[in-house]
């Protein structure tokens, strides 16, 4: 179900926050397999042109996960490995929350609940210029309790914006507990619905239904769409799995060894 891409992402990010004591290794992890999904089989991109007009523009909404990010644009080859090795340093160009400044960057997110308004103004100018590129936003779930993000949801739908497509990283925890306890978002899909957008939910990890749904997306020639994605925080290593502690923690060099272990094992 997952991909060697989403490994060699889920291995990068774990040593790029090792080696950075740095956080959000769980959130990291958690898109691992949409994100090499996208960036492998999906987004229409030029590591050589990475401003390349006709691009399809990607925004991580959830800037603090960027380690899954910069891991596959060293893929792509937008940056070096050499590069990678800086992230969380002094004076990197790799900050801590994603940065429109690395090469295939759209836009520097950290503050939740901007990247969908963002997504929805380069979607909007896109359809007034009349071009063809698609813009994706990859979003958390917690950041759904932010009200900017349902004037977004709002304005898409109102515009008509077909060529937006929303991406729910929903592993259900954020920041201290669950969202169910945080602010419920339930019913999700029916909310999506009553704001005029297209609603398909999948499982996250799986990077077959991943491509074949993301592929076809937008999937109605009107409207904007919604993939609700039920991932598993701190997916791929077994300690980290569904623990909100991994929001923040960094693991030390027996936690990190073990991890790694794991997913080669499980490669």
């Amino acid at each position: 179900m997952t991909s060697i891409f989403a490994t060699k992402i889920r291995t990068r990010s774990l040593q790029m926050v090792h080696t950075a004591r740095a956080s959000h290794i769980g959130s990291a992890l958690s898109i691992a397999d949409i994100v090499a999904t996208l960036y492998d089989k999906v987004l229409c991109i030029d590591p050589q042109k990475p401003q390349w007009k006709d691009r399809d523009r990607f925004i991580l909404s959830k800037g603090h996960a960027c380690v899954s990010v910069y891991a596959a644009l060293a893929i792509k080859g937008f940056i070096t490995d050499d590069e990678l090795k800086t992230y969380g340093q002094d004076f990197s160009l790799l900050m801590n929350h994603i940065s429109h400044k690395v090469p295939g960057v759209e836009f520097s997110t950290g503050a939740l609940g901007h990247g969908l308004s963002f997504g929805a103004g380069k979607a909007f100018a896109a359809k007034k210029m009349g071009a063809k590129w698609k813009t994706f936003v990859l979003m958390s779930d917690g950041e759904l309790g932010e009200g900017s993000n349902w004037e977004a949801f709002l304005f898409a739908a109102h515009h008509h914006l077909d060529n937006l497509v929303a991406i729910i990283d929903y592993n259900k925890l954020q920041s201290l507990t669950t969202v169910e306890n945080t602010l419920n978002i339930e019913p999700l899909a029916n909310k999506f619905n009553a704001f005029g957008w297209n609603v398909r939910e999948v499982n996250g990890h799986d990077c077959d239904a991943l491509e074949k749904t993301l592929s076809s997306a937008p999937w109605n020639d009107n409207r904007p769409s919604v993939l609700i994605a039920h991932t598993t925080k701190g997916k791929g290593v077994s300690f980290m799995e569904n623990s909100v502690e991994w929001h923040y923690k960094s693991p030390n060099a027996e936690q990190f060894a073990k991890a790694i272990s794991e997913l080669e094992s499980n490669s």
